[in-house]
């Protein structure tokens, strides 16, 4: 009778999981930029409730860190760093309250 062999470890290719946020996964910095761009659009909707000094005020923060989103979102603390960004832009845009929840993940 032919003997068995019994196949002890399986070899399998390494493979390399990426973080959800650090430095190689640009799809966390796309997904901020979109982020950030709504909230501009909703800033342009709304300007004419906003005097211009605000409007000019929060553009420039927005530009600001726009700049810089792709450092910011090779941070260790990008997705908690962003996420308050995000927050305080929300205040003034109010971005999350026109957002219909149906379409929401």
């Amino acid at each position: 009778m032919a003997s068995k062999t019994r196949i002890s470890s399986v070899e399998t290719p390494s493979v390399t999981v990426l973080p959800l946020c650090g430095p190689f996964c640009t799809c966390v910095t796309e997904f901020f930029r979109q982020e950030f761009v709504k909230h501009h659009e909703c800033l342009e909707r709304q300007r004419e409730y906003y005097s211009e000094c605000a409007i000019r005020e929060a553009e420039d923060a927005l530009r600001r860190i726009m700049g810089q989103l792709d450092r910011l979102s090779q941070r260790q603390d990008a997705c908690e760093l962003v996420g308050e960004l995000l927050r305080q832009l929300d205040v003034v845009t109010r971005l999350s309250e026109w957002t219909d929840p149906t379409t929401t993940h």
